[in-house]
């Protein structure tokens, strides 16, 4: 079988990769970075841009893939109330493109698995419970707007074309080891790198969190699964919500760390978000997959990455 990976130099491209050579997959990866990570041999990288529809049919020819994993996006929500636009055209117009030349070009395809986004349920209140595959959708960001657009497009495609697609809803996913700019492993560095004291933002946020194994786990899951997966939605879970406040807490806590915590010392976003939370009750009934990992055990992972990481130790 092959697969065909796109982002496959982000954080869960990466991590996805790895698993998927380890299984034995047949893999090609799509890279936006002149400089692609060498996971893949030098044939099986393809370094291009998702609005160049050209482009993108030329790869798609080429690969001729069985599923296509889309993960290339603009994932920073915060950043993207000022570079709308961009997030607009990459998250949006990069996936029609791509789905457009599998349409067309890729006879082989069984399967196109879309990374969505939780942010595409936009407000509602903890009283309302996690969310669910039904709950309703409001995106507050253009990044989620965008993101429920995709969503959309799929649909259409599969009504008018029976074009075969799944997506992950997926909650914020932790275990990074080169980018501090998320809420994880931005509490951990600040922490470790500030003893006494730290600035965030809304201590009063909920929140939940998966371990990025756990999210691979799905991932293979699915592609173990595809006639159960074909035209369905997943929120990814865990049920797990908490306030930042708490989240800050264990980490300290686990850190020894005594410092002082300045909160609301980064601007609100336009289109804030207090409760952000999902169950994953449906990948549990239709796949057999659950996350498995507590935020516990997620968290030490996370710390003992960035501890290494500060000493200058290379990633194991």
């Amino acid at each position: 079988m092959e697969i065909a990976v796109t982002g496959a130099d982000s954080f869960i491209g990466k991590y996805l990769i790895t698993r998927l050579l380890k299984e034995g997959f047949d893999v090609y990866g799509h890279y936006f970075s002149k400089t692609p990570g060498d996971q893949l041999p030098v044939d099986r990288r393809w370094i291009g841009n998702l609005l160049n529809f050209d482009d993108v049919e030329a790869w798609v020819k080429f690969v001729q893939a069985d599923i296509v994993i889309h993960l290339a996006a603009k994932t920073e929500v915060a950043l993207s109330f000022d570079n709308y636009l961009e997030v607009s055209q990459v998250n949006y117009v990069g996936t029609v493109n791509l789905a457009e030349a599998n349409r067309k070009y890729n006879p082989n395809l069984k399967l196109f698995m879309q990374a969505s986004t939780m942010e595409t349920y936009g407000h509602h209140q903890p009283e309302e419970g996690a969310f669910t595959e039904e709950t309703e959708q409001r995106p507050m960001a253009p990044y989620a707007v965008a993101k429920l657009a995709c969503e959309y497009y799929l649909k259409y495609l599969a009504y008018a074309y029976n074009f075969p697609f799944c997506a992950f809803r997926q909650t914020n996913a932790y275990g990074r080891w080169d980018n501090d700019f998320f809420v994880v492993e931005q509490f951990i560095t600040q922490m470790l790198k500030n003893p006494r004291e730290v600035n965030f933002g809304e201590p009063d946020a909920w929140r939940n969190f998966i371990f990025i194994d756990d999210l691979i786990d799905l991932y293979i899951t699915v592609i173990n699964n595809v006639d159960k997966a074909r035209g369905e939605f997943f929120v990814t879970g865990p049920d797990n919500a908490l306030l930042m406040q708490d989240l800050a807490s264990i980490i300290a806590k686990k850190l020894n760390w005594t410092g002082e915590i300045n909160w609301y010392t980064k601007p609100r976003r336009p289109g804030e978000v207090f409760y952000l939370n999902s169950n994953p009750a449906k990948a549990k009934r239709i796949l057999g997959w659950e996350p498995k990992t507590t935020l516990a055990e997620g968290l030490d992972k996370t710390i003992e990455i960035w501890k290494k990481n500060l000493n200058g130790e290379a990633k194991s």
